[in-house]
């Protein structure tokens, strides 16, 4: 399967080709969760992917540099920047995605590759030698960039997510509540993760809206209240305060 076109348990990636998608990102607190839940419930379905109680967790494992370059970038505000993830869901390691998101603006673009668990534990560890003739070019790309950008893995950031799709512009919208990072240890693929939440106050979330060319109206009406405004919110920079 090529780049871009990954398929895995817990979310199907909804833009195969790695085209550009619009994406929007919403503070919100549990009371507001609940207004906007109520009306989204009524017009859009659940991702295929959740579980029973129509959430999953996922785990992604950060890439940086020495100097802090993805992170400077977003504090930055850098309309143009990329950052690299390896990401799995439900601590099952048997599906494990090597990720790129770009972004330019309020335009976001994600390029996946499969790993295996051998493949991932090898370049956590820093043996990265069968990177360079791997038949993925992302793979290809993240060697590259750790040997000449010093890129590594820098931190886990921990969430449950409650996605929605509507089909009509492509949509998704999800809901990302409790938040968690790891510290200073690197072991990132332990059996019992410990990691503390990040939220600084209890049951705040982050809303994501996703779409390609157009967001219908009927979308548009709900998340567009006088309670919520736009932030740009990242999970990575939230994570890496830290540590």
């Amino acid at each position: 399967m090529a780049d871009g076109e990954v398929e895995k348990e817990g979310e199907r990636r909804v833009n195969h080709n790695g085209c550009f998608r619009h994406e929007l990102k919403y503070r919100i607190r549990y009371p507001q969760y609940i207004e906007l839940i109520s009306r989204l419930r009524k017009i859009a379905r659940p991702d295929g992917h959740v579980n029973e109680d129509g959430k999953y967790l996922i785990r992604s494992i950060y890439f940086d540099n020495y100097e802090d370059k993805a992170l400077r970038e977003k504090m930055y505000g850098l309309s143009r920047r990329e950052k690299f993830r390896i990401r799995y869901y439900n601590d099952d390691f048997s599906f494990i995605a090597l990720e790129k998101k770009s972004k330019e603006g309020d335009l976001c673009r994600k390029i996946d590759a499969a790993l295996s668990k051998e493949e991932c534990l090898l370049l956590l560890h820093g043996q990265t030698g069968w990177m360079r003739g791997h038949t993925s070019p992302l793979v290809r790309e993240l060697y590259a960039k750790m040997r000449y950008q010093m890129l590594c893995p820098r931190v886990l950031v921990s969430y449950m997510r409650e996605p929605y799709i509507y089909p009509a512009g492509n949509v998704r919208i999800t809901f990302d509540s409790h938040i968690r990072t790891t510290m200073y240890h690197r072991d990132f693929f332990e059996e019992r993760v410990r990691d503390i939440d990040t939220a600084e106050v209890p049951g705040d979330m982050v809303m994501e809206v996703k779409y390609d060319a157009f967001l219908p109206e009927l979308i548009r009406d709900i998340v567009r209240t006088n309670t919520i405004r736009r932030e740009a919110f990242s999970k990575y920079a939230a994570c890496r305060r830290f540590g």
